[in-house]
């Protein structure tokens, strides 16, 4: 199983290495392929005001000391094409935002890095035409086939993150996690999909009750790996607190996580 977590966005080496600490188990843990995430950039957030994270060149320093003292995969989004050759020098997987999914520039530039490239599903966009961006990443790499066990082989991961539902909301469609699986694998982002958009007063608020029910629904219908945004004190975070676990809380989840699937079996 895939498992990505960390923090939302780096807020200080200090925070960054306490929550790296916390998540060693999992990295220990023959049957998950952990990748630690945290964002040097959030160029999507609500407010002109809100924090944004230290940049390119001291955030990837900082993640590549978390590299260097815990062995961790690294997972982190880029916002424009320019960025996905050097972060891919450091990183594992790119991440292209929900919001940039279809940005044709951006998908083609990660898709000649080595890097993996995780897709998420815009908030916007139907499940089905999530075909095509995997489609330009698979043709970017020289590859014609298409399907699962394709774009498994080719390094993209798509990621379901929730869709608009109103203003200030987002629904859950799991029709959509089994949709995606004809594409690429799929990872369920539970806490992401909680967020509630613009409904805090200039920043997304968040329901963080229901991380842990949806998160089992996405391991009853089948799923390649899971995200959960992880800080040590998700009240005191500098973005996307209300919807964050702590690490007791990402320990619960997974346990329950684990026994659905052992039940599936």
């Amino acid at each position: 199983m895939i498992l990505i977590a960390g923090p939302c966005v780096i807020e200080d080496e200090k925070l960054l290495m306490q929550v790296a600490q916390n998540l060693v188990k999992y990295h220990e843990n023959p049957d998950i392929e952990f990748y630690f995430k945290s964002s040097f950039d959030k160029a999507n957030r609500t407010s002109i005001e809100s924090f944004r994270g230290p940049g390119l060149e001291e955030g990837l320093r900082l993640l590549e000391k978390v590299r260097a003292n815990f062995g961790f995969k690294l997972l982190t989004d880029i916002h424009d094409a320019s960025q996905a050759a050097l972060v891919a020098e450091v990183v594992d997987v790119l991440q292209i935002p929900a919001f940039l999914c279809r940005q044709t520039d951006l998908l083609v530039a990660a898709a000649k890095t080595k890097a993996v490239v995780n897709v998420k599903k815009g908030q916007f966009l139907n499940p089905t035409d999530m075909q095509h961006s995997v489609k330009k990443i698979l043709q970017t790499r020289g590859i014609t086939e298409e399907g699962y066990d394709v774009a498994k082989k080719a390094g993209i991961w798509l990621t379901e993150r929730g869709s608009t539902f109103g203003y200030g909301n987002l629904v859950v469609d799991m029709r959509a996690l089994e949709i995606m699986r004809a594409f690429a694998p799929v990872v369920f982002d539970a806490t992401h999909s909680v967020q509630m958009p613009g409904a805090a007063g200039g920043s997304s608020g968040g329901k963080r009750e229901f991380v842990s029910p949806l998160a089992r629904a996405a391991a009853a219908v089948g799923v390649d790996g899971f995200f959960f945004e992880t800080h040590t004190n998700p009240c005191e975070a500098l973005c996307d607190g209300p919807n964050m676990l702590d690490p007791k809380q990402l320990d619960k989840v997974l346990g329950q996580i684990h026994a659905i699937q052992d039940a599936l079996k």
